[in-house]
């Protein structure tokens, strides 16, 4: 978001619920930190149908977290193939590049294996979900012990590389 001029007209979207008091207080906690003048938006399963709403009225869009979003969507009992479609529109919302789009995610593939079912499952559904949108992306960061490192980054469309000799 650093590109972002100031007085940018910024939406965070939370997809988080406070399901408990130490969830509301993270969200507080988060919510006190943000800069004022961005707006939030709160949608822990239409991400979609959100995101689209604010086309026209941003100029930067902060997604946290796609994680949360994923479990949302299969506490709620959605199919995989459900999620999965409307990843597909998430990324077609981003190759559009209506406005910035900065989404963030857990990468949870490389933990402890998953004893459970229903822990394999959403660890491989959020695999394929961050898959299908780095592909996308311009530039995927994976943050680790506080540091970036850039995973992708594509050149800009005006850039060539050089040929080689």
């Amino acid at each position: 978001m650093s590109s972002q001029p100031p007085h940018a007209r910024v939406a965070f979207v939370a997809t988080a619920e406070a399901g408990d008091a130490d969830m509301a207080a993270r969200i507080a906690r988060h919510r006190a930190e943000r800069p004022r003048h961005w707006i939030t938006v709160e949608e822990p399963v239409d991400l979609v149908r959100r995101l689209e709403k604010l086309v026209g009225t941003v100029d930067a869009v902060l997604v946290d977290c796609l994680t949360l979003w994923v479990s949302n969507r299969l506490l709620r009992g959605d199919a995989d193939g459900a999620i999965l479609d409307e990843c597909e529109g998430l990324a077609a919302l981003v190759r559009r590049r209506l406005y910035g789009v900065t989404l963030v995610s857990n990468e949870v593939g490389e933990g402890v294996h998953p004893e459970t079912a229903a822990g394999l499952r959403f660890r491989d559904l959020l695999g394929l979900v961050n898959q299908t949108v780095a592909a996308v992306s311009d530039r995927v960061v994976l943050m680790v012990a506080g540091h970036p490192l850039t995973v992708k980054e594509a050149l800009p469309s005006d850039d060539v590389p050089p040929e080689a000799p």
